[in-house]
């Protein structure tokens, strides 16, 4: 671990960065260059006093979880990714590791997203991060591990993992998610974590095994639908989505007509918050 190069790095990529790059307000009397420690920490999920020992050369070597953490608070490229692993004395992230590193594109974009709900996720239905009112919305995935970190294996394993769905709206809902895991299997190979996924599946669910021998294709851009909230109701939205070139990655927005019953129900969900449920973390992929 270089922690003389460790601390410069993140001190010049800390400095690099606006308020606005992030989604946060520019504030008043700002005397530091960039982005404040505590507002680095913040975006990373760690203490402050954490972080800064860190730019101070005093931190103890960051998890790989920790540098991951970072990677995406401070917007970092692929390539600035794997330095900071690297200067960290952490070997470069695992295809694995890879995927869940968000787009920096998307995430400008998510950043900027604060009044309508707003997640990315990745080809296999895992929730990489969202805004508040989707958190409002959703529920938190992040206590998900292994396979259950995909939204499509929850669907076809936990019958809770439905409920954000009207009940007539539940069988389109699941050929759209096994047409989506088709496609990303498609580009990933039988070898990758789309066909673990698959084999999984197929072994547990029978619903899933009749769907996937049907070998319908899709990848959805748009999409009208109705979302079940357990103390607003019904909600309406249209779902609108922006994928990275690769596709591996997509930004999700959820949106309602203006001056709607259900653009009112969005706003009320700013009020409610996280507020954690008894049952299950529901399925956001569109």
């Amino acid at each position: 671990m270089d922690k003389v190069e460790l601390a410069a790095f993140l001190r010049r990529r800390r400095e690099a960065l606006r308020p606005e790059d992030v989604g946060l307000p520019e504030g008043a009397r700002r005397r530091t260059a960039g982005l404040r420690r505590e507002e680095v920490a913040m975006l990373a999920a760690m203490s402050t006093d954490y972080y800064t020992r860190l730019e101070q050369q005093r931190g103890p070597q960051p998890s790989e979880q920790m540098l991951s953490s970072l990677g995406r608070a401070l917007r970092l490229s692929d390539h600035e990714r794997d330095y900071l692993f690297h200067v960290a004395g952490r070997n470069a992230p695992s295809p694995v590791a890879v995927a869940a590193h968000v787009a920096p594109a998307l995430l400008r974009v998510l950043d900027r997203l604060s009044d309508t709900p707003a997640l990315i996720v990745s080809s296999l239905g895992e929730v990489l991060v969202q805004n508040a009112l989707a958190e409002a919305l959703y529920g938190d995935p992040s206590r998900f591990t292994g396979l259950a970190r995909s939204g499509i294996y929850r669907w076809f394993t936990d019958p809770h993992e439905r409920l954000v769905y009207p009940e007539d709206d539940r069988d389109r809902q699941g050929r759209a998610l096994v047409s989506t895991l088709r496609a990303a299997h498609g580009s990933m190979g039988p070898r990758s974590r789309a066909g673990e996924l698959v084999r999984a599946l197929r072994r547990e669910s029978a619903e899933f095994a009749e769907l996937w021998d049907r070998h319908e294709v899709t990848q959805r851009f748009a999409d009208h639908k109705v979302l079940v909230h357990p103390q607003l109701g019904d909600i309406e939205v249209d779902c609108q989505a922006l994928f990275t070139e690769d596709q591996s990655q997509s930004l999700l927005v959820l949106t309602a007509a203006p001056r709607s019953e259900a653009e009112e129900k969005i706003r009320l969900l700013g009020v409610i918050g996280t507020e954690r449920f008894s049952r299950s973390v529901r399925h956001p992929l569109a």
